[in-house]
């Protein structure tokens, strides 16, 4: 138990302490008669500061992943079978995207892409954009399918599909469409005005 001084004090005032007598005294010192003192030492050792902690393997762990991401397209590595694709342009607001993810724009037009080589999509694909942006819509919606009859290699057009629709310009935004749209085999487009 730890008492402070003060809090000894208020205690001991409270008490009678009986005087010590001569005989006392005269037997303590004859039970410590050829007793010698311990060689103390200092209680407290003097600690070095300790090195500052650090981490060994951090730099060879950030090159280990910087180099298996340069390995694989940044496509591949964002998307598997059933991801959902997602994509803005800096300017498009939070709010905008959260309206498109809802389906809260009307879809004003569609294309489907399914069963198409990528030879056979692009190009419909972009004239597709191409035009929809000359009539002035503004959301219209592809479908590229969910890419489960590409077995191994994953969802070939849905990956094409979205490293084309990031590279043209006239593309705003694109998200994957709700459930009743077509959910991660389809998405939502947002086109520029002309």
């Amino acid at each position: 138990m730890f008492w402070t001084r003060r809090a000894l004090i208020g205690v001991l005032d409270g008490l009678t302490i009986p005087a010590v007598k001569e005989k006392d005294t005269d037997e303590f010192q004859r039970a410590m008669r050829g007793i010698r003192p311990l060689r103390s030492e200092p209680r407290v050792l003097e600690t070095k500061p300790k090195p500052k902690p650090r981490a060994r393997f951090t730099k060879a762990d950030e090159q280990q992943v910087l180099a298996e991401s340069l390995e694989d397209d940044i496509d591949t590595i964002e998307q598997g079978h059933g991801a959902a694709l997602r994509y803005c342009r800096q300017h498009v607001g939070k709010r905008t995207m959260r309206k498109l993810q809802r389906g809260g724009f009307s879809v004003q037009a569609e294309i489907d892409l399914h069963g198409m080589t990528l030879d056979e999509a692009r190009p419909r694909l972009a004239d597709f954009i191409a035009y929809n942006v000359s009539q002035g819509k503004y959301c219209v919606r592809v479908v590229h399918g969910k890419g489960l009859g590409s077995g191994d290699r994953g969802p070939v057009l849905k990956s094409a599909v979205n490293r084309w629709l990031r590279r043209w310009d006239s593309v705003l935004a694109f998200v994957s469409t709700r459930q009743v749209d077509g959910g991660t085999g389809a998405v939502y487009v947002l086109l520029q005005k002309p």
